[in-house]
């Protein structure tokens, strides 16, 4: 396939040489695209405020967590503020999804060989672990809601 020998052509030396590194990388450059891809097709500030009201709905379902109506009331206009946010994260989740569609079957084809890459784990295990720490990492520094 084109793009396994273009995937390979960047990476298959890294890949050879040191697995564990070689997995690391790629985990935080697909991270750091997606969020990337977040930040700049999403209207952060609507996100972040959407965010804020969530947490105050929440207190309040905490405030009258004995009326059940005022919480049922108060559940429903947080699920609509869900639905909003989502609605801002559809475009992004679509663009993000492609190269994940393309890239993930290279990985694994281009892992399986070594086996267990570290932590005991196999290529997917590992590239799951790295590419949470550094969402979560690349977020913060991004300021990405």
């Amino acid at each position: 396939m084109v793009l396994d020998s273009f995937f390979n052509s960047i990476f298959g030396w890294l890949i050879t040489w040191n697995p564990p590194a070689a997995l690391a990388i790629i985990s935080f450059l697909l991270m750091l695209f997606t969020t990337l891809i977040y930040k700049y097709f999403t209207d952060q500030e609507a996100l972040k405020s959407i965010k804020q009201e969530i947490k105050e709905i929440q207190s309040e379902m905490k405030e009258f967590k004995h009326d059940t109506q005022k919480v049922m009331e108060l559940q429903k206009r947080s699920f609509e503020k869900t639905i909003e946010t989502f609605k801002h994260q559809i475009k992004p989740m679509l663009i993000t999804f492609i190269p994940f569609i393309v890239l993930l079957p290279w990985l694994r084809n281009a892992f399986i060989p070594h086996g267990k890459i570290f932590l005991g784990m196999g290529w997917f295990g590992n590239y799951l672990v790295l590419s949470i720490i550094f969402n979560i990492v690349l977020r913060k520094l991004l300021k990405v809601h």
